[in-house]
């Protein structure tokens, strides 16, 4: 099958993209308009027979998400490369299995891949950005993890930390593009105030920024995003067919959870703005089997809460009161805000998702929490709530006592800015 995609590769030619750029490179990949399916970045690489890391030795970035349309992990694949060397497996938050079941192995303190043999670091339990050995002895820094779309989200963040090292070391990096899961056409939120920045808020784009981590990418090294103005050399694999209107279930790839909680494209929406619970005492439906899906407290009446809400009229949702109780403590580790307590509150569904507003909707949650339980309701951790949202408004409009429905035309001039600006790096239309 890949002989016969290669000479239909020769016979139609490559595509190519915008390469325009200071720093950074968009590699030609064969155009494959004529196939019905979409292909990631590590796609692209298999059906380039891999000639960009033959003969090299390699740090691969990555997670549990950096399969295959076949749902093949690279690190089986790069296995199966007898001129490829895998030198070190570097991951970002949660590791790299999720909250999957941990296939590695314990040699003394240090942790290996079974299948390649490679020593595994993650770079936000221990260390903040890549210890200069793990990229000193390498030829290439491979890139390849599926993002949220969404800011709060540390994988982007750790990118650049590894972009920061690697340009201090002058070794290239290789990102292999994947799809935006909630669409890469919409944009919504404040962009971060470099008064809150943070590493869930790290660089200055909205909370959901419509952006592949290809382009993000390309975004960061162009514009000195990184330490110092440091850049790196910077190579994106573009993938082949996606376009920027498909949500990932639209996508003929495999949807491997992306995060504990994140296990499909409505989960990953509801994120986009019940995260920001995080900064609240509010549960969110942590340690229940609807995470994100759930705001609740023991001190809240979930019935006059749910006629409260009811009452916003937000879009593409609906709303129910509901008792509950969190009792797991499995995914990311951390015990559930009221663990063991039974909490009252309400849980939504998504009956839209082209117009359901996640931001809105956690925004409003939070905001008649305030105005009706002025005397329980917290923003929790010395306001964390304004790294989460980037932005101080949030606070303030909640102080203000003012409806729910006013706050989200606050951000609009962000979104229009940040859509301008953006263009320049996008790889799809």
């Amino acid at each position: 099958m890949m002989h016969k995609i290669f000479l239909i590769f020769a016979l139609y030619g490559a595509e190519t993209f915008a390469n325009d750029f200071q720093y950074s490179k968009v590699e030609a990949v064969p155009d494959l308009s004529f196939m019905p399916h979409v292909y990631s970045g590590l796609d692209v690489l298999e059906q380039m027979d891999f000639k960009p890391l033959q003969g090299k030795t390699i740090a691969v970035f990555c997670n549990q998400t950096a399969v295959n349309r076949n749902g093949r992990h690279i690190l089986d694949i790069l296995k199966d490369q007898p001129d490829i060397y895998t030198y070190v497996i570097l991951t970002p938050q949660y590791g790299l299995f999720g909250d999957q079941v941990n296939k590695t192995k314990m040699i003394g303190k240090i942790e290996k891949d079974p299948n390649t043999g490679a020593r595994i670091v993650n770079l936000l339990d221990r260390f903040v950005k890549p210890p200069e050995w793990t990229i000193r002895d390498v030829d290439v820094v491979l890139v390849d993890f599926q993002d949220t779309g969404v800011r709060y989200t540390t994988y982007m963040t750790t990118l650049t930390k590894i972009f920061e090292v690697a340009s201090e070391l002058h070794k290239p990096v290789i990102v292999l593009d994947r799809p935006n899961p909630i669409r890469g056409d919409r944009m919504d939120g404040p962009v971060v105030r470099t008064a809150y920045q943070s590493f869930e808020g790290y660089h200055l784009v909205p909370i959901r920024h419509g952006l592949t981590i290809g382009e993000y990418a390309l975004m960061v090294n162009e514009m000195g995003w990184v330490k110092d103005l440091q850049r790196a050399e910077l190579t994106v694999i573009p993938m082949a067919n996606w376009k920027r209107s498909m949500w990932a279930d639209e996508v003929d790839l495999p949807f491997i959870p992306l995060a504990p909680g994140l296990v499909d494209v409505e989960a990953c929406l509801a994120y986009t703005g019940m995260n920001l619970l995080k900064g609240t005492n509010l549960n969110w439906g942590q340690g229940t089997t609807k995470p994100y899906f759930r705001a609740g407290a023991p001190w809240i009446s979930g019935r006059i809460f749910y006629q409260k809400i009811k009452n916003v009229n937000l879009p593409g949702v609906k709303f129910k009161h509901i008792q509950y109780t969190p009792t797991q403590t499995k995914g990311d580790g951390s015990v559930p805000l009221y663990y063991r307590e039974k909490c009252s509150g309400i849980e939504f569904e998504i009956t839209d998702r082209e117009i359901f507003d996640p931001l809105a909707t956690a925004t409003a949650i939070m905001i008649l929490a305030y105005q009706l339980y002025p005397r329980q309701f917290e923003w929790i951790h010395d306001d964390y709530i304004n790294k989460l949202f980037g932005h101080n408004l949030l606070t303030a409009f909640a102080a203000q006592g003012k409806t729910p429905q006013y706050l989200p035309p606050q951000w609009v001039m962000d979104v229009i800015r940040f859509s301008k600006f953006r263009d320049r790096f996008l790889l799809y239309k």
